[in-house]
């Protein structure tokens, strides 16, 4: 398929810059394919599920990802901003580096901003190798705890560019680019549909009957990525960890053996529900990396209905959602949120997708 059938225009004014307050009084456009759509908010979410259904969200922790310094030597010491992407092992990080011409193999990197000096002195890194696609491997004098201690004092929330493009991150963001289920640490971006609940919403879901399980995708900075290609069979997913435990497998086979659905919390625990998915629909266990592309023309083997953001146009995210409920349906849904004031993208509003296609 052609990637300009996923664009769409979209007025800067729609883009949220902070999140609703409280996190469950966002607005949630509701989308039944063949029914049209419904205005209402996340808090009415336990009424618009039914008893036995299960919640699948991710609980993956969002860290300081996004680090600035500077190129030791030379007569000119260049201003340097990395954003880790995925770590390798105890010392090496993958990251996306601005400027990065102004690097080359062998250099050296400190991180760290005047007045504010990590505990364990300077964090140096040493550029050991740069990727066709731009990413470059950083090799850091600490490893292990100690890295990841250094790193959380001298890092800041890798705020999406959309946001951070129009004003500069500050300390609210710690929180509020953190969901309340946040536990294994390893994201460079927030699971954003999960930035809705609130432990009230909680309490009230489960008063309703819906079950609340938790997977772990740690989201990486490709899902900010448009797609380039002209024809999205050409396009390279990016690959994220993830994991399933036999317990929450077991869990949600045996709730949809009594009926229930499975409602993905956002693209992420979307995409390793189905990665971990036979093809009869039973979810196994899963420790593994994922760089599954649903589009249209997907077969949907586990999940029913999907609680997700709003999306970047010609994002695999869009076309995600179209796969789970039709483009032009996904196409119409988005020109309502638009016109209606709808708030894009991390910080924004929410729709609840109902698949438009029967498990089969």
């Amino acid at each position: 398929m052609r990637t300009d059938l996923f664009d769409f225009d979209l007025p800067q004014e729609n883009i949220a810059l902070r999140p609703a307050n409280p996190r469950d009084a966002a607005r949630l456009l509701v989308v039944r394919p063949g029914e049209g759509v419904e205005d209402r908010i996340v808090k009415d979410l336990p009424s618009l599920l039914e008893p036995g259904d299960q919640l699948v969200v991710n609980d993956t922790k969002v860290i300081a990802a996004q680090l600035s310094g500077r190129r030791l030597g030379g007569v000119v010491e260049p201003r340097i901003n990395a954003t880790l992407i995925k770590r390798l092992d105890g010392s090496r990080w993958q990251a996306l580096v601005k400027p990065a011409r102004k690097l080359t193999t062998g250099d050296v990197v400190r991180f760290g901003t005047d007045g504010r000096v990590c505990l364990l002195g300077n964090l140096d890194a040493t550029v050991e190798a740069k990727g066709e696609a731009g990413e470059i491997t950083l090799l850091f004098d600490f490893a292990g705890p100690v890295l990841d201690q250094a790193v959380a004092e001298l890092g800041a929330p890798p705020l999406p560019p959309y946001i951070a493009s129009k004003r500069t991150p500050d300390e609210r963001d710690t929180s509020d680019y953190q969901t309340m289920f946040a536990a294994h640490e390893g994201a460079v971006a927030a699971p954003t549909a999960g930035l809705h609940f609130t432990p009230e919403l909680e309490e009230a879901l489960k008063l309703r009957g819906v079950g609340i399980n938790r997977v772990t995708l740690h989201v990486g900075a490709g899902t900010f990525l448009p797609v380039k290609v002209d024809d999205i069979a050409d396009h390279r997913m990016h690959a994220e960890w993830g994991t399933i435990s036999a317990q929450t497998a077991s869990a949600l086979n045996a709730a949809k053996a009594r009926g229930g659905r499975i409602v993905a919390v956002g693209s992420t625990s979307l995409r390793l529900l189905e990665s971990a998915a036979d093809e009869d629909g039973t979810i196994r266990p899963f420790a593994d990396e994922t760089a599954i592309f649903i589009s249209p023309g997907y077969r949907f083997r586990a999940v029913d209905i999907m609680m997700t953001n709003f999306h970047l146009p010609r994002s695999t995210l869009f076309m995600l959602v179209s796969a789970l409920c039709g483009l032009e349906t996904m196409q119409a849904a988005y020109a309502h949120a638009i016109a209606n004031g709808y708030r894009f993208y991390s910080y924004g509003d929410a729709c609840l997708l109902f698949r438009g296609n029967p498990r089969s």
